[in-house]
């Protein structure tokens, strides 16, 4: 077992600073490194389901103006999560650490439970993405279609197990931040070029609205909450713990990278999709684009490897845990720490990827994740939290702004919440379990 004594450093204002016991390494990052692994979290190979998650339900105003307003919130949101890093002298690596830190041990287990479905369920995602970019390549050679998405996403899930067996934690991606990079720059590029293409010489397309005015409603709402999705990762202060000092400097730094540079591609994709093909965008762009088979050859296969490095990322704070609970320290070729690795690590992956086999609706998981977990980790608890942190230095005009966002995020949360289900109900009538899409 780990000894969990915390040890104390000294940030660049002399002030001691309690930092916990963890296996993984901490403070050795610079915020370069952290904004790209934040902006490779954004422009993951989601980015090409936005188009049809977002624009399609809300249409240009709806689209447009979301997407933008929720860059902002979600910048804000963040923010109030970095500057409480330090907070009360203890520097908290982990975001149940700093919610147990402010309210207690039920929060402390509360947030676990909201973090770790948040991020288990966007790894279900990034395995169905990955099977699907896979099959997408497949379909380019072969039309026997005795290949289902199922199978694909199993290949998927085993190529993820691989590389969360060889990269012992998130410090230790390094240059793979630079595959992924250029991963990500491969099939955005392709996606926006080839969707420009279709879109100069397709016909007039339909942007209205699709369904009836009650589907209309639960979409719009569902959609809110994919938006919110598209721009947060739940473990904001476990990618903050990798950063140097001083770190509430250097995350914010992170942060106005992420948030400006880095939602650029998610922009570019999502409008031009839109533009391209209407109310006909695919759930997985690259499935509408024409173009010559290398390159679309190209894309998908970038989309794949982009996918397992992003993974790695959601999945680290899991890793974390596990390592530190049971002692994986050390060599991380030691025969113990391996087989640990392949033990925990495959198992997690292996449950993620029958999940993600069983109910591949990418949509609707994006809708859900954001309403029972985004909503409530990014914009209740942070708002929550800086509220009670700081409440001797705020003004009864800030008080009164925390807790209408504490309030507001509530009713989106549960009204999200509802229309995710209800999307997830029609989908899962409409196609059998394992379903090839």
């Amino acid at each position: 077992m780990v000894d969990q004594r915390p040890t104390k450093v000294y940030s660049d204002e002399q002030l001691a600073i309690e930092i916990p016991e963890t296996a993984h390494q901490i403070s050795s990052d610079s915020w370069f490194q952290v904004g790209f692994v934040l902006t490779t979290g954004i422009n993951s190979a989601y980015v090409l389901g936005y188009s049809a998650a977002v624009m399609v339900p809300l249409g240009w105003v709806g689209g447009v103006v979301g997407l933008i307003l929720a860059t902002a919130i979600s910048l804000y949101a963040n923010a109030l999560i970095a500057k409480l890093h330090e907070f009360g002298g203890k520097r908290h690596i982990r975001y149940r650490d700093l919610a147990g830190f402010i309210y207690g041990r039920k929060a402390y287990s509360l947030t676990w439970v909201l973090q770790y479905v948040n991020l288990f369920m966007i790894n279900v995602g990034y395995v169905i993405l990955a099977g699907q970019a896979l099959k997408a390549t497949y379909v380019l050679f072969s039309d026997d279609n005795s290949m289902k998405l199922p199978y694909f996403i199993a290949i998927a899930g085993f190529a993820c197990g691989l590389f969360a067996i060889c990269i012992p934690h998130l410090s230790a991606l390094r240059i793979w931040l630079g595959f992924s990079t250029f991963f990500s720059l491969v099939y955005i590029v392709i996606a926006f070029a080839l969707s420009l293409r279709d879109g100069i010489r397709a016909p007039p397309r339909d942007y209205g609205i699709p369904g009836s005015d009650i589907s209309r409603v639960f979409t719009t709402i569902g959609a809110s909450a994919s938006l919110v999705f598209a721009f947060n990762t739940g473990m904001l202060p476990e990618i903050q713990a990798t950063v140097r000092q001083p770190v509430v400097g250097n995350m914010m730094k992170a942060l106005y990278f992420q948030f400006t540079v880095g939602v650029l591609p998610l922009y570019a994709v999502a409008f031009m999709g839109y533009w391209a093909y209407g109310n006909d965008t695919a759930s997985y762009l690259l499935s509408n684009v024409n173009g010559p088979v290398w390159v679309k050859t190209f894309a998908n296969i970038s989309a794949f490897l982009q996918t397992v490095i992003a993974l790695h990322i959601f999945a680290s704070p899991m890793y974390e845990y596990l390592d530190t609970k049971y002692g994986i320290k050390g060599s991380a070729l030691a025969v113990k720490n391996l087989s640990f690795r392949v033990m925990v690590r495959g198992g997690y992956l292996a449950v993620t990827t029958l999940l993600a086999a069983a109910l591949p609706f990418i949509g609707d998981f994006m809708a859900l994740t954001g309403a029972i977990s985004t909503f409530p980790l990014t914009f209740i608890l942070a708002n929550h939290m800086y509220l009670v942190a700081k409440r001797n230095k705020l003004t009864s005009m800030q008080t009164s702004w925390h807790w209408l966002n504490v309030i507001f995020f509530g009713f989106m949360s549960a009204a999200a919440a509802v229309a995710a289900f209800r999307l997830i109900a029609v989908d899962s009538k409409n196609y059998s379990i394992f379903a090839d899409l």
